[in-house]
């Protein structure tokens, strides 16, 4: 049986608060939208449905990940069928409808709902309702409501794809969710247990509910990475992927690239995974004047298939000359691209060691890095 996902990401959030729409903004170092991509598996198709002037900030949050990209709607239930609709070409045989602004939601939860789609053509996730409940009007309570029977909603819920396509397409649309639009076509809907972390980012206060329970049991490494080269006759330098103007150039093995190095090493150290050295033996002829990005994207790489997430890096250069600050920008994007990261993940700076030292003799440049990465 396959499996898609549809993330409703097309909403403006306006009662969170902050400059940009909820799903965009940050949690734990990472936009609460990745959060919530990551926690469903990599062999769902995922389609992630968002307002058309959030493009760019959607691609962001991608980055690395196998997700399509649709437009939505001017309602919900619109964009949830734009979702569904995209999903035409290569139909699923099951489809769970998720809201972006739930990162928290427990793997149990979504397996739930999709154990009960074998019986039945419609589930969902619901916490019964345990608080007394009020009517109120003009600031008092105007009498009470029997709880019996009540459920709070949360998502995902999950449906088999050719039912609730032909759901949506029937509905006149302003449904609250999927459940409603379910049932509207006469679908049954079992209700399957719901989790209190499966919180939906609302208001301000939110985020703080969220980053909490999304740092409980993460395993955040550090790691850091310093390597020299020293210089040699040439016209220029590789630093960073950048190939910088110079009347030196830097010795080494490969293309001697010592900011790359001490990132990759870096990234390498968070892992307990020595350096590049094991990796790529400077011993091995085939790594004669390789390019470092070699050794950068197979970390990367490690990192990822061992189920971290590249937090950010920083990668200071130590040298005289040349200057780096004319550089820094083209470095950070270049760095950006090989790692797969956002550029602003990516921190490349320089400083001099006041003409002491061999740094300070122009005999060569040294660099320090650290890396930080995250698994939930």
């Amino acid at each position: 049986m396959t499996t898609a996902v549809i993330f409703v990401a097309a909403g403006r959030g306006s009662r969170a608060g902050g400059p940009l729409p909820k799903q965009w903004q940050t949690i734990a170092g990472r936009p609460v939208a990745r959060w919530t991509l990551e926690a469903f598996a990599d062999d769902m198709t995922k389609v992630m449905v968002i307002h058309p002037d959030d493009r760019h900030l959607a691609e962001a949050a991608c980055t690395g990940l196998d997700v399509a990209l649709v437009d939505g709607a001017d309602s919900r239930a619109g964009s949830v069928l734009n979702g569904l609709m995209a999903l035409q070409t290569a139909a699923p045989d099951h489809v769970l409808i998720h809201d972006i602004a739930r990162p928290c939601i427990p793997g149990h939860v979504i397996d739930a709902v999709l154990n009960a789609l074998s019986d039945t053509p419609g589930a969902a996730p619901a916490l019964a309702v345990t608080d007394a409940l009020w009517t109120g009007a003009e600031g008092r309570v105007s009498g009470t409501q029997d709880r019996t029977g009540l459920f709070r909603a949360q998502t995902p819920q999950g449906f088999r794809y050719a039912d609730i396509l032909a759901a949506h397409r029937a509905h006149p649309g302003n449904a609250t969710d999927d459940v409603e639009v379910a049932r509207a076509a006469g679908l049954d809907v079992s209700i399957v247990p719901g989790d209190e972390r499966n919180l939906k980012i609302t208001g301000p206060q939110d985020f703080a509910r969220a980053a909490r329970l999304l740092e409980t049991d993460m395993d955040i490494r550090l790691g850091n990475g310093f390597d020299v080269h020293a210089f040699e006759d040439g016209d220029h330098v590789i630093l960073c992927g950048v190939r910088v103007p110079h009347n030196r150039k830097l010795k080494g093995h490969s293309d001697a690239d010592v900011g790359m190095h001490a990132v990759t090493d870096a990234l390498y150290g968070a892992l307990a995974e020595g350096d590049i050295g094991r990796h790529f033996p400077p011993s091995d002829p085939q790594w004669k004047g390789a390019a470092s990005d070699i050794f950068l994207r197979h970390a990367c790489d490690l990192a990822r298939s061992k189920g971290y997430t590249i937090s950010n890096v920083d990668c200071t250069l130590i040298c005289e000359r040349p200057k780096i600050g004319p550089h820094a920008a083209d470095m950070m994007a270049k760095m950006a691209e090989i790692m797969e990261l956002r550029s602003d993940q990516v921190s490349i700076k320089a400083t001099t060691s006041e003409r002491l030292g061999f740094t300070g003799r122009e005999e060569g440049i040294a660099a320090i890095a650290t890396a930080t990465l995250v698994k939930p």
